[in-house]
C-alpha cells in the first residue's frame, strides 16, 4: 500500500464538462491532493482550464503528461472509449489511477485495465462516487439495520425524453454505438447498477433487452433488464430514453417496508414501514465527487477502505454486458 507523507501530485487527462464542478475542484479541496497538471487534445482548451483551475502544467499529450516524474496519479476523465488505451499506459508507468465511469465500454477491455493494476499491484478506483455520497450510506445504514425487515426486491426505472439534441441528430458521443453501446444506458444505468452492488451485495445472474425504439442515434435507447442478487434479493430496471416525462425512482421493497429513492435527482430517500413514514432530504456536496475523492486519499494515506476500486466497476461492466447480450 502507498502510504503518503507529501502532497499527492495528480495528472488529468481530459478536461471536459465532468471535471468542470463535478470532480476537479474536489481534488484541490482534498487536502494531500493538488492537480498539477492537465491534458486535452486541444491546447487552447487546456490551457483556459488550468487558468481558471490555477493548475501550473498543460500537455496536448497523454504520454509527456503521464511519464512526467513529478506526477503521482493520474484522474483519466475521457470518454469511455479511450478509458483502456490511457488506463494500460498509467498501469505501466506505475501510477495510482481513477477512471471515470463506465470503466470501459466492455466486460473485456474492463477485464484488461483491472489485470493491469493488479498486477502491478497500483490502488485503481472508478469514479462511482455515489458509493461515498452521505444521502446513499444512510439507506445502506437503513438496509443493514433492517428497518424494512428482510430484503426482497429492488426496481429502478429511468424514462427520460429524447433531447433536442438527439433529435437534431446532431453527434453526441454518449449515443454513438462505437463509444457507448448502450447509449444513455451505458452513461447513467451504469451509476445506479453500481450502487445497488454497493447496497444489496453482486448480483449472481442477469438478463436484459436492449434495442433502438426511435432511430434518433446508432446506439440502444430503449433496455429493459431483470437480476438475481447473491443473497437471493431480486431486480428489475427499465431505462428508456424516448418518453415523455423524466421519471427516475427506485423502490427497494422488504418484509416490513419499502425504501425509495432517486438515483440522480435531489429527492429525498423515503422510508416506509409499521412505524414510520419518513421523508429524508440529504443534500448531495456541491463538487458531488468530493466524498470519492476524499476517500481516495483516506485509503491511501489511512489505509482506510474505499468503496469505489476496480473490482466492482468491473462487477457492474459485466453486469451491462449481461443485459446488453454482449455476454
Amino acid at each position: 500500500m502507498h502510504h503518503l507523507d507529501k502532497t499527492l501530485n495528480w495528472g488529468i487527462i481530459g478536461c471536459g464538462n465532468v471535471t468542470e464542478v463535478k470532480s476537479g475542484p474536489a481534488y484541490n479541496l482534498t487536502e494531500g491532493f493538488k492537480i498539477a497538471a492537465v491534458m486535452r487534445r486541444n491546447v487552447a482548451k487546456a490551457k483556459d482550464y488550468a487558468q481558471r483551475h490555477s493548475i501550473d502544467k498543460v500537455y496536448d499529450s497523454a504520454d509527456a503528461l503521464i511519464n512526467d516524474k513529478t506526477i503521482d496519479a493520474i484522474y483519466i476523465a475521457t470518454p469511455p472509449d479511450t478509458h483502456k488505451f490511457y488506463g494500460l499506459k498509467v498501469a505501466e508507468a506505475g501510477k495510482i489511477c481513477c477512471i471515470e465511469k463506465p470503466m470501459a465500454p466492455s466486460y473485456k477491455d474492463s477485464l484488461e485495465i483491472y489485470n493491469a493494476f493488479k498486477e502491478k499491484e497500483l490502488p485503481l478506483f472508478i469514479a462511482y462516487y455515489r458509493r461515498s455520497l452521505p444521502r446513499f450510506h444512510k439507506v445502506k445504514e437503513w438496509l443493514d439495520n433492517k428497518v424494512i425487515g428482510d430484503l426482497r426486491h429492488i426496481n429502478w426505472s429511468l424514462i427520460k425524453p429524447a433531447s433536442d439534441l438527439d433529435k437534431s441528430k446532431a453527434y453526441n458521443w454518449r449515443t454513438d454505438s462505437k463509444i457507448a453501446t448502450g447509449g444513455y444506458f451505458d452513461d447513467l444505468a451504469s451509476h445506479g447498477l453500481n450502487l445497488f452492488t454497493f447496497l444489496l451485495g453482486d448480483i449472481k445472474d442477469v438478463h436484459g433487452f436492449g434495442l433502438n425504439q426511435q432511430q434518433l442515434y446508432t446506439a440502444n435507447d430503449a433496455i429493459t433488464a431483470c437480476w438475481i442478487h447473491k443473497n437471493g434479493i431480486t431486480g428489475a430496471g427499465n431505462w428508456h430514453f424516448g418518453c415523455d416525462q423524466h421519471y427516475d425512482n427506485v423502490q427497494i421493497y422488504g418484509s416490513e417496508g419499502s425504501i425509495q429513492f432517486s438515483v440522480f435527482h435531489e429527492k429525498p430517500i423515503i422510508l416506509n414501514n409499521a412505524d414510520k413514514n419518513e421523508e429524508l432530504l440529504i443534500e448531495n456536496p456541491k463538487h458531488i465527487q468530493l466524498h470519492h475523492v476524499q476517500g481516495m486519499k483516506d485509503m491511501l494515506i489511512n489505509n482506510n477502505i474505499h468503496p469505489s476500486m476496480g473490482d466492482s466497476a468491473l462487477h457492474t461492466s459485466w453486469v451491462m454486458d449481461k443485459i446488453l447480450g454482449k455476454l
